[in-house]
């Protein structure tokens, strides 16, 4: 009955060099995300300043993590 509702997918492995084109592409993302979220605080209403702030924090935290793990793979990323 389940499998009636559900598809199924095989898992497929990425091999090192799609891990580091995704890896790189998430931090371009981050990045552009960021500079969308410093413009919106710079016209933001004093109510939605904090909101912004948070978002900003959130997403650089993960912007350093992206960072720190292209380091470690030697990465360049332009």
């Amino acid at each position: 009955m389940y499998s009636e509702f559900v598809k199924e997918f095989p898992i497929i492995d990425k091999d090192e060099f799609e891990k580091d084109e995704e890896l790189i592409e998430s931090i371009k993302s981050v990045k552009n995300t960021l500079s969308n979220m410093y413009n919106n605080l710079q016209f933001a209403d004093s109510e939605l300043i904090d909101y912004y702030t948070y978002q900003i924090k959130a997403e650089e935290a993960k912007y350093n993590y992206l960072i720190k793990q292209a380091k470690k793979k030697n990465l360049k990323i332009l």
